[in-house]
C-alpha cells in the first residue's frame, strides 16, 4: 500500500480520483493500492515557550534559543495558555497509522517551500522511517496530475527546499518570541508583537505615512503658450520646461512672452519607440494589478486565485517567477486558441505562426512558472473569481502578442529666453496595448523643422504645488516589499532585485493581514494607515535592526542560496541566533521610551513582580499577574508617594480632594481587598459616629 498525502482534502480528492482511491473512510480516500490523506496546512509546529518551561514573559529567560526545536501538533491559544487542536491531534493518528502501514509515501504537498515544510514537519514529528518520494506539479489538471505521478522523484532531491523553509521557520520563531517578549516587559504593559518581515514593512508603510503628513507643498509657478498651426485654426499647447518658485520671477518673463508675436522651434527630435509586451503574472504582480484595478486585497487575490487552482482553471498561484520553459511555451498556441474562444477575449488573440518569446527563460523558472490559466472552461464562476481569471488570461495574451511600437516626435521651441517643449506620438503598431485598450489618443503633432519660427496665439500663467508622495496601497506596498524598499521604476532591474526583496509571493498577503490584526495598521479606502498603536511602535523601533529593511532583505536572499544548495543552513541559523540576542538586549533597553520607571515596590498581589510607574497607571511587571492599580480615582490623580504607601502598606493615610459623580467633594483613605481591588475608607465623622464601610 502507497499513501498520497496532500495539503488539503479538496486536492486529495482530485488526486484520488486519478489513482482510483474511491472508497472515503475517516481522515482519508482509499482504494487501488492507495490510501490518499491530507493535512490541511501545518498539522505540526515549532513549539511555545511553556513547552520547554518557560512561562509568561521574564526578563531573565531571554533571549530563549532552543538547542533543537521541538516539534507539537498546531495549538490554539486558550485563557491558561496554549493546547493542541484536538482536530488537528485526531488528523495526525490517522495519518501516522497510514505511514506507518505503508511501503511508500508520496508527497502532494503544495510543491514550494512550505509544502515541503508542512510534509517534513509532520514526517519527522511521527519518526516516521517509510522512503517518500516527491509529486511536483503546476497545475491540478487530470493530465498534469498523471504526468506527475509517471515521474515521481526521490524526496532527497527537496532537502535543500526543506532546509530553507526549517530555517525560515526558525528565524521567525528567533525573531518573533525574543523581540516580542522583549517589547512588551519593556513596555510593561500588553503585548507588542513584532516580526522579521512583519516589523519592517511596518516601518515602510509608517516611514511613507510621516513622510506625507510632514510634507510642506511649495507653491510653484509654470508659463503656457499656444503655438498656431500654419494653413489651419489648430493650435499646439505648450508648458515651459522650467518652473518657479518665485512669482515675481515667473511674472516677469510672463510679461516678456505675452509681448512676443514669434515662437522660434529650437530642437526638432523624432524617434521609434518600441514598448516591450509585458511579463506572464507571478503571485505579486497580479495582486499589485488586482488591487489597482478592483480594490482586492492581497489576501483576497491570493485566496480567489487558490481557488481558481483548485477549480483546475490556473497554474500554481504561489510563484515569483514570471517566466515560462520551452516545454511550457510549446502548450502555448493552444491555450491562445481556447482563450480566444472565450467570448471576453474574441478578436484579441494575436493570429500568427508563434508567440512572442520574451516570457520565456528556462533558467528564469523557481519552484512554478509563471500564472497561466489552463485550458479547462471557466465555468460557475463568481464575479471575484471571473476579474482574477480574466486578468491571468488577458495578460496572457499581451506577454504572447506583438510589441507595441510608435513614432514619437518631441518639440523645443524658445520665445523671449524661456523653453517651452510638448512631445507627440503615432502608433504605428498596436500589439499588446490593444488587447485591455491601454492605448493613448495618438497626439499629431505639425512637421515643424528646427529654426522655423511659429505665430504665438496665445499664453498663460498657472499655480501650482509640490505633492508629496502618496500613502502606500497594498499594490505599492507590494511593490516595496518585493525590492526591499527600493523605488524602481525599471521592470527589469525590479526582477533582478527580487531576491533581495522581503517575504516571498506565499507570504507577503499573511504579512499585511497580520499587521491589521494587530491593530498596527488600518485601511482608508486603498490607503494603508498606521494606527496610533502601529505609530507607537514604529517610534520605538524605527532605528533599531528589528525595521531595517534592506537586511531582512538580504536573508531572503540568503534563504533562497540555501534552498539552491549554496549555502549551509547551519550559517544562516548562527547568523540569526546572534541577530535575535542582539535585538533582545536592544528592545530591553527601550524602557525609557514606553515613559515607565521602577516605583521600588514588590508587587503585592504575586510578591514577584516590580511595580511600574506609567502616565495613568501603575502596573505589574509580571505579565502573568500584571496587576494594575489606576491613578485616576474619582477625579483625583494620586501622586507617586500615595501609591507607593498603597503598596507597601495595603492602604493610605485619609486623602482629600476626591470627588463623586455629582461633584461633591469628599475625603477618604484608599486600601486593597481581598483581590487587590482598591476601595475608599470613610473617616469618622465629628458627630463621633464612624464609617468603617468600604466603597470601591
Amino acid at each position: 500500500m502507497k499513501t498520497i498525502i496532500a495539503e488539503k482534502p479538496s486536492v486529495a480528492r482530485e488526486i484520488a480520483r486519478i489513482v482510483g482511491a474511491g472508497k472515503r473512510e475517516e481522515g482519508y480516500l482509499t482504494g487501488n493500492g492507495y490510501n490518499v490523506t491530507w493535512a490541511f496546512g501545518h498539522l505540526v509546529q515549532p513549539a511555545m515557550p511553556e513547552e520547554y518551561n518557560l512561562h509568561g514573559f521574564v526578563r531573565s529567560n531571554l533571549p530563549i534559543i532552543p538547542e533543537t526545536f521541538t516539534l507539537v501538533p498546531r495549538q490554539v491559544r486558550t485563557e491558561k495558555g496554549y493546547k493542541a487542536d484536538s482536530s488537528v491531534v485526531a488528523q495526525i493518528k490517522i495519518i501516522t497509522r497510514l505511514f506507518k502501514d505503508s511501503e511508500q509515501i508520496i508527497v502532494a504537498t503544495d510543491a514550494g517551500r512550505e509544502g515541503e515544510l508542512i510534509f517534513r514537519y509532520l514526517y519527522h514529528y511521527i519518526g516516521c522511517t517509510v522512503p517518500f518520494v516527491r509529486l511536483w506539479i503546476s497545475s491540478l489538471t487530470d493530465k498534469a496530475i498523471r504526468e506527475g505521478l509517471k515521474h515521481l522523484e526521490d524526496g532527497s532531491m527537496y532537502d535543500n527546499l526543506y532546509h530553507a523553509a526549517k530555517a525560515r521557520s526558525e528565524a521567525d520563531w528567533l525573531v518573533g518570541i525574543n523581540g516580542t517578549q522583549a517589547l512588551s516587559i519593556a513596555a510593561g504593559r500588553g503585548t507588542y508583537s513584532v516580526g522579521r518581515v512583519q516589523t519592517p514593512t511596518l516601518a515602510m508603510i509608517c516611514e511613507r505615512y510621516w513622510e506625507n503628513r510632514r510634507f510642506t507643498p511649495e507653491a510653484f509657478w509654470q508659463l503656457h503658450i499656444a503655438a498656431k498651426v500654419q494653413d489651419s485654426d489648430g493650435v499646439v499647447k505648450m508648458p515651459s520646461v522650467e518652473k518657479w518658485k518665485d512669482k515675481a520671477t515667473a511674472t516677469a518673463l510672463y510679461n516678456n512672452v505675452k509681448e512676443s508675436n514669434t515662437v522660434t522651434v529650437v530642437k526638432v527630435e523624432r524617434k521609434e519607440k518600441i514598448e516591450e509586451t509585458p511579463l506572464l503574472y507571478d503571485l505579486t504582480t497580479l495582486q499589485k494589478d488586482a488591487n489597482t484595478k478592483y480594490g482586492f486585497t492581497a489576501e483576497q487575490t491570493l485566496d480567489i486565485t487558490q481557488k481558481l487552482y483548485e477549480k483546475k482553471l490556473v497554474t500554481y498561484p504561489r510563484t515569483g517567477s514570471r517566466y515560462i520553459p520551452e516545454d511550457v511555451f510549446a502548450e502555448i498556441p493552444k491555450l491562445l486558441a481556447f482563450i480566444s474562444r472565450l467570448s471576453q477575449w474574441s478578436g484579441k488573440v494575436p493570429q500568427k505562426p508563434e508567440p512572442t518569446r520574451r516570457s520565456v527563460d528556462d533558467s528564469k523558472v523557481t519552484d512554478h512558472h509563471a500564472l497561466l490559466v489552463t485550458g479547462e472552461k471557466p465555468l460557475f464562476l463568481s464575479e471575484d473569481e471571473s476579474k482574477v481569471y480574466h486578468l491571468i488570461a488577458g495578460r496572457m495574451i499581451e506577454a504572447f502578442s506583438e510589441k507595441c511600437v510608435k513614432d514619437v516626435t518631441a518639440v523645443t521651441v524658445e520665445c523671449s529666453g524661456v523653453v517651452f517643449s510638448t512631445k507627440g506620438h503615432v502608433v504605428k503598431q498596436a500589439g499588446w496595448r490593444a488587447v485591455c485598450k491601454e492605448e493613448q489618443e495618438e497626439t499629431i503633432l505639425p512637421d515643424w523643422k528646427e529654426g522655423e519660427l511659429l505665430h504665438l496665439s496665445g499664453c498663460s500663467m498657472t499655480e501650482g504645488k509640490t505633492k508629496p508622495k502618496p500613502l502606500h496601497t497594498e499594490a505599492t506596498l507590494l511593490s516595496a516589499m518585493e525590492t526591499a524598499g527600493r523605488e524602481i521604476e525599471d521592470e527589469e532591474l525590479r526582477q533582478a532585485l527580487k531576491d533581495c526583496g522581503i517575504g516571498t509571493p506565499a507570504t507577503r498577503a499573511s504579512v499585511i493581514e497580520t499587521l491589521f490584526a494587530r491593530e498596527y495598521v488600518t485601511r482608508q479606502k486603498k490607503c494603508l494607515v498606521p494606527t496610533e498603536k502601529g505609530l507607537a511602535l514604529y517610534s520605538i523601533v524605527k532605528t533599531m535592526r528589528i525595521a531595517d529593511v534592506a537586511m531582512t532583505g538580504e536573508w531572503e536572499k540568503e534563504l533562497a542560496c540555501i534552498e539552491r544548495g549554496e549555502v549551509p543552513a547551519g550559517k544562516f541559523r548562527k547568523e540569526i541566533e546572534e541577530y535575535a540576542t542582539s535585538i533582545t538586549s536592544e528592545l530591553l533597553s527601550c524602557e525609557k521610551l514606553f515613559g515607565k520607571k521602577d516605583s521600588g515596590c514588590t508587587c503585592p498581589k504575586c510578591g514577584t513582580g516590580r511595580m511600574q510607574f506609567f502616565g495613568k497607571v501603575v502596573r505589574c511587571d509580571n505579565t502573568e499577574c500584571g496587576l494594575p492599580i489606576f491613578r485616576l480615582k474619582a477625579n483625583r490623580m494620586l501622586t507617586d508617594d500615595e501609591i507607593r504607601e498603597l503598596l507597601t502598606k495595603g492602604k493610605t493615610g485619609v486623602l482629600k480632594g476626591f470627588k463623586n459623580k455629582q461633584g461633591k467633594r469628599f475625603d477618604a483613605a484608599l486600601v486593597f481587598d481581598a483581590d487587590f481591588n482598591t476601595g475608599f475608607v470613610f473617616p469618622e465623622r465629628k458627630d463621633g459616629a464612624a464609617s468603617a464601610k468600604k466603597r470601591k
